[in-house]
């Protein structure tokens, strides 16, 4: 079984995250909808992080591309795992939200006590959704909490994002492409013909696979927690995946990935660029497909990427695999202020590489990048 060190495991896992250019020639190529294909899900509770997920890996693309193909329903948001947004495959939404968003949806009753809600109101807002997007097509989240409250439904405080979740995780809704800056949502049926129906088991076998093949190096541990499954179903997914994965190891413990690129390794690492930077967005996968971080971030800088351990993630200066700062943006009128905050005094290369990346985030954004350092 081949052994390899903390900065290889890293550099594997750029190539995995398509994060390193030779990976990019892959999936990248065709698109937004082979890339979340690749991944199986990607983090998208924020938006515009969502949209810099694919930018990232998509070299020359803008937001306008990406704002593109989310219309066309080439990708599509919803709740399948964890009770959280994630851009899914849409021929894979329905099967997604039946194998892993089972766990969020029973306890959505206990919540609802908690919020004061009654399930008579969340069955009656399964209707009254159900029925106004299939007249309307697509609806502002706005005017989906009116068409409640009209219904006699309650939707102050957290009532009303509850019963829009609720809603979708029912499979009778997702969220919709923004109409200007607002959410919407729009019938799943709709924008998601032609479902897949693996079975249980099948399925399983299938999020295996797309995990490690997307995040691996990495443990059976990791890909339950990024499913928000049980161990015994991760162990099961492994087992139906079968050969298409490899154990390989790290100190003393047993890594699975792909075996394709495991069979490359060599290669992979022979191309890395071991000062390749990355300006990655709060809510990526480099970060949040992982329950264990420690191979990325120093335990010593986690409130600096998540203050307070309130689930909010910063976006990330990252250098050959590791986190070394933050970055803020603020939008100006044809310009994009960033502010860098490396964790200890950036060098000189180290700007220089940090700035170009800017750059290229501000042409994703059809703005002019101004970056000062902090």
């Amino acid at each position: 079984m081949t052994a390899f060190t903390a900065a290889e495991i890293r550099r594997l896992r750029l190539a995995s995250l398509l994060l390193a250019p030779d990976a990019q020639d892959g999936p990248a190529s065709g698109g937004p909808a082979a890339i979340v294909r690749w991944f199986g899900a990607m983090q998208a509770q924020d938006l515009a992080s969502g949209k810099w997920s694919f930018g990232l890996r998509l070299p020359g693309a803008t937001e306008a591309d990406i704002d593109a193909a989310i219309e066309r329903g080439e990708v599509l948001r919803t709740w399948p795992m964890r009770g959280t947004v994630h851009f899914v495959p849409p021929r894979d939404a329905r099967w997604m939200l039946a194998l892993m968003g089972a766990r969020a949806l029973d306890g959505a009753a206990a919540r609802r006590a908690y919020l004061g809600l009654s399930d008579a109101h969340a069955f009656l807002a399964a209707d009254v959704l159900g029925q106004a997007l299939a007249t309307e097509g697509r609806m502002t989240r706005a005017a989906c909490v009116a068409a409640l409250e009209q219904a006699g439904i309650p939707t102050a405080g957290q009532h009303g994002y509850h019963l829009l979740w609720y809603v979708s995780q029912l499979g009778i809704t997702c969220i919709g492409p923004n109409v200007g800056k607002e959410q919407t949502f729009v019938l799943l049926d709709q924008w998601a013909p032609d479902p897949q129906e693996p079975e249980r088991d099948e399925a399983l076998g299938i999020m295996a696979e797309r995990y490690f093949q997307s995040h691996g190096p990495t443990t059976r541990q990791d890909f339950a927690g990024w499913m928000g499954m049980t161990a015994a179903d991760a162990k099961t997914g492994i087992a139906v995946a079968g050969t298409a994965l490899t154990t390989i190891t790290h100190d003393g413990r047993d890594l699975l990935m792909a075996t394709g690129p495991a069979d490359r390794s060599e290669s992979i690492l022979a191309a890395a660029d071991t000062a390749a930077v990355h300006v990655l967005p709060g809510f990526d996968e480099f970060m949040l497909g992982f329950k264990d971080r420690s191979l990325m971030l120093d335990e010593a800088h986690k409130e600096r990427i998540i203050p307070g351990g309130n689930g909010v993630f910063q976006p990330t200066l990252v250098r050959d695999g590791q986190v070394i700062g933050t970055w803020r943006r603020t939008l100006k009128k044809g310009r994009v202020e960033i502010q860098g905050l490396p964790f200890e005094t950036a060098s000189v290369a180290d700007r220089t590489a940090f700035e170009r990346a800017f750059a290229d985030y501000g042409s994703y954004l059809g703005s002019r990048a101004e970056v000062a350092w902090g």
